[in-house]
């Protein structure tokens, strides 16, 4: 039986992304289910165990209503790659594709998005742990600024796109500088090939004001449904708080809190304020690709 998913040569996917809190889950399983689809999540925090309100998984509910692949299969403490994501979306990509269905990837990590749609190489690029440990330790002294100060140095447009807190993406792209002698940029572009596979991207949008209230309110939401709780479990079961997973917005905050270095409400204005930022980012890196098809939300 011929596979209608295939097409010009290249498997059919489609693909759902826009800022945090534009809407992107539940437009995704009504596409899903209208087209014989899975969802295949494409979040840089969902992938992670036990990090459920902070991060907007679906719920059990939604997850019923269409198989959902890619989430609650890393543990906090596992420093997870893009490339390790993109390979491992492939595999359950190509078995949606194996039976007949369609897959729907969902997500506003625009870089994890972009990689699997394309061929990726990532260069193996020295270690240099030494740098390593020299940069983590200014970044506790001297805070996560001072570091991205080099980057800005080495690579302005690599420091224009990682943020400032996620201060291990930040050593990582000094990292690529000193030791392969180009810039994290020079490094991404020499990298992407020729795309995998034959993507309709929807992107998600609406005014920027209806959008930060979206966040605000579900900010508020998720501090309801115990954010607060889920964070401190998380410390309790030893993850650590240097983690990839707990550089999130919602738990690097809330740790502050839990350390004593705010109050709750500075807490909670701060991961308002983060996401609103983060929005913001997103919108800026998906605006760059021509062949996304924008729905006003």
């Amino acid at each position: 039986m011929k596979n209608e998913n295939i097409t010009g040569g290249k498997p059919k996917i489609v693909c759902v992304v826009g800022p945090t809190a534009s809407g992107k889950t539940a437009y995704a399983i009504e596409l899903a289910k209208r087209r014989g689809g899975e969802i295949v999540s494409c979040d840089s925090m969902q992938i992670y165990k036990y990090m459920d309100i902070g991060t907007a998984k679906p719920t059990a509910e939604e997850r019923a209503e269409v198989p959902h692949h890619m989430i609650d299969f890393a543990d906090p403490n596992t420093d997870y790659s893009v490339a390790d994501f993109a390979a491992r979306a492939r595999e359950c990509i190509d078995d949606i594709l194996s039976r007949g269905r369609l897959p729907v990837l969902c997500g506003g990590t625009g870089l994890y998005i972009d990689s699997i749609i394309s061929e990726v190489e990532y260069p193996e690029n020295r270690r240099d742990d030494a740098l390593r440990t020299e940069l983590w330790k200014m970044a506790e002294e001297d805070g996560a600024e001072a570091v991205h100060k080099i980057l800005e140095n080495l690579d302005p447009e690599a420091a224009r796109n990682i943020h400032a807190n996620n201060v291990k993406r930040v050593i990582r792209a000094i990292e690529i500088c000193k030791t392969s002698g180009m810039t994290k940029t020079e490094a991404d572009r020499l990298s992407v090939r020729e795309p995998r596979y034959d993507a309709e991207i929807y992107g998600l949008t609406m005014d920027r004001e209806r959008l930060y209230d979206r966040i605000n309110k579900r900010v508020d939401m998720m501090m309801e449904q115990g954010l607060e709780t889920e964070v401190r479990r998380l410390l309790d079961m030893g993850i650590r708080r240097n983690s990839t997973a707990m550089q999130a917005i919602g738990y690097k905050e809330l740790i502050e809190y839990i350390d004593g270095e705010c109050s709750l409400c500075d807490a909670v204005e701060n991961i308002k304020r983060e996401s609103r930022r983060y929005a913001k980012r997103q919108m800026t890196w998906f605006k760059r690709n021509k062949n996304i098809i924008w729905i006003e939300r």
